[in-house]
């Protein structure tokens, strides 16, 4: 795929999304920055419009498209100023019940998803002792009769009090008793209305940016049985899928963060005059928008391989990993290219620009940072020695 071919795929789609996020602004955002409010307005349109059930076959109400096709969403979300990020967990968490779920499941929650009655927006994976090290999670599910009941604790678990239901990986046979260290993990699908005040405690926790994360304690939470997902012990395999569309659908946003900024600071130079001219005619102003374009389009080419690989079913790991990282940092080159364009407006609120600009720094940081994706990189591929 070429460049000028990346912007015109699935034009239906783009033109779709920005038709829904002209009626969001800048002003929007803004107001819910300052009040540390979850965008209910915003999802719930997204959500009746059917963008968040792209990925959920017809059979069940949704669009049956690609992954390719969801991030064209999520990219033109995010270059119209909005932010997916209150909402995309619900594409790459169909990955684990599509794959893995049984008929009964996805007959229950799929349509209620993809018509908004559900959101499903809530992954709980990562905990305060274990980070990014998914095999030694602590929180543990014990089986009793006809129930499992759970105890852990999970941090960095965006919209969990803002979703209906939530995918909980907990650990269902002690690590050491395990013979691979990735066996004894299971998927659970939690109701999340049921769980509250019952055995589950939400903790928000306040951050730079407005995104709805919080801490989550279990104690003695009862999830029944049928809400196992696929077999007990194999989940660490079941949500890996899930892991790299999450990868994927996120370095598209990265996408479209650096266009926003691209787009905005090539207007702002154009017209702003300094010394009786345009800033944009001066090649110190010049350049680093033309190179962080030139950064950008190479990263997008990046993230249409990988999502081409994971609709083709091949593997596509390294490729969901290296698009994440270099869309991730071509949007922070170009954020802070923007801020530096528009000088002392671009810390005003006003312009939208520093808002953006936080929120595009997280993706360094989340859903994996670059330093473990070098790792992979050089242990997975390169075949160098393990640091751990």
């Amino acid at each position: 795929m070429t460049a000028a071919s990346h912007e015109q795929s699935f034009p239906d789609l783009r033109e779709g999304v920005r038709r829904l996020c002209a009626g969001f602004p800048g002003a929007y955002w803004q107001e819910l920055d300052r009040d540390r409010r979850y965008p209910t307005e915003f999802v719930t349109t997204l959500a009746s419009e059917g963008w968040l059930s792209v990925l959920i076959p017809e059979e069940y109400g949704g669009s049956g498209l690609g992954l390719a096709a969801a991030t064209a969403v999520l990219e033109e979300v995010h270059r119209s100023g909005c932010n997916g990020g209150a909402a995309h967990a619900q594409m790459y968490t169909m990955g684990t019940l599509l794959r893995h779920g049984s008929a009964a499941q996805k007959a229950q929650y799929l349509p209620a998803v993809a018509s908004g009655a559900l959101r499903l927006q809530a992954f709980g994976v990562t905990e305060p002792t274990s980070g990014t090290d998914t095999t030694r999670i602590r929180t543990f599910a014990r089986r009793e009769g006809d129930h499992y009941v759970v105890n852990g604790q999970k941090i960095w678990i965006s919209r969990a009090e803002h979703s209906d239901l939530m995918v909980l990986l907990v650990r269902t046979t002690a690590r050491e008793d395990c013979a691979k260290s990735t066996d004894g993990i299971s998927v659970l699908m939690v109701d999340m209305r049921e769980a509250l005040g019952n055995g589950l405690t939400i903790r928000p926790i306040r951050t730079m940016l407005n995104h709805a994360t919080t801490e989550l304690f279990f104690d003695d939470l009862r999830v029944p049985a049928a809400n196992l997902i696929g077999e007990e012990g194999k989940g660490f395999r079941y949500i890996l899928s899930g892991m790299n569309a999450e990868r994927i659908l996120i370095a598209a946003e990265c996408i479209g963060d650096a266009r926003f900024f691209i787009d905005r600071a090539s207007a702002y130079a154009g017209t702003r005059e300094v010394f009786g001219r345009p800033i944009g005619q001066n090649q110190g102003v010049q350049f680093p928008i033309a190179r962080a374009y030139v950064q950008t389009t190479a990263a997008a080419l990046a993230v249409d391989h990988a999502a081409r690989l994971f609709d083709e079913g091949d593997p596509a790991g390294t490729e969901a990993n290296m698009a994440k990282m270099l869309a991730s940092e071509a949007s922070w080159y170009a954020a802070d290219m923007c801020v530096q364009t528009h000088g002392g407006f671009g810390f005003a609120e006003e312009y939208d620009i520093e808002r953006k600009f936080r929120e595009t720094r997280l993706y360094q940081v989340a859903p994996i940072s670059t330093n473990l994706i070098l790792s992979h990189v050089a242990t997975h591929v390169l075949g160098l020695p393990k640091s751990f």
